[in-house]
């Protein structure tokens, strides 16, 4: 299951299979949809890894890095989840979001994956304003509380 099915019959965007007349085995094909769909729905991530991890948990998922190695050699930038034993790879579209559990915010694929980081507080300057200063503190932290930017 490590290879999406290729053929004329999936879909454009996450490569979902298709059933077509006649089909032999379509159990075969539906659950191959299913393991696909349950992975990229509200993906999380472990965290992000070159390598996979000796001993993964049955639906863990794992963000594969950009100097990927090993069996995820070919797979820079792709959701890997840990299904039935094996890896299950997703290729990332523009515009998707993964929660990042060990980093607690979410992640945005455009041209790879970006993590949203808070921008640096104020400090200095000729006019020093306290409370517009406290506010832009409060509001970093507020996003952060909510997952749009890193701790």
């Amino acid at each position: 299951m490590s290879d999406p099915f290729q053929s004329a019959n999936h879909t454009a965007r996450h490569s979902l299979p298709l059933l077509y007349p006649g089909q032999a085995q379509k159990e075969f094909f539906v659950n191959e949809a299913l393991a696909r769909l349950d992975a990229l729905i509200a993906p999380a991530v472990v965290g992000v890894a070159d390598t996979p991890p000796a001993d993964p948990d049955e639906g863990d998922m794992w963000l594969v890095g950009t100097a990927a190695s090993q069996s995820w050699a070919d797979r820079p930038d792709h959701l890997a989840t840990f299904t039935g034993g094996e890896w299950l790879f997703c290729a990332p579209v523009s515009g998707m979001r993964a929660w990042d559990r060990s980093a607690a915010c979410h992640l945005l694929f455009r041209d790879g994956w970006h993590l949203a980081s808070p921008p640096q507080l104020p400090d200095g300057g000729a006019t020093i304003d306290s409370e517009a200063r406290e506010t832009i503190r409060d509001l970093i932290a507020t996003l952060q509380a909510a997952g749009v930017l890193s701790q």
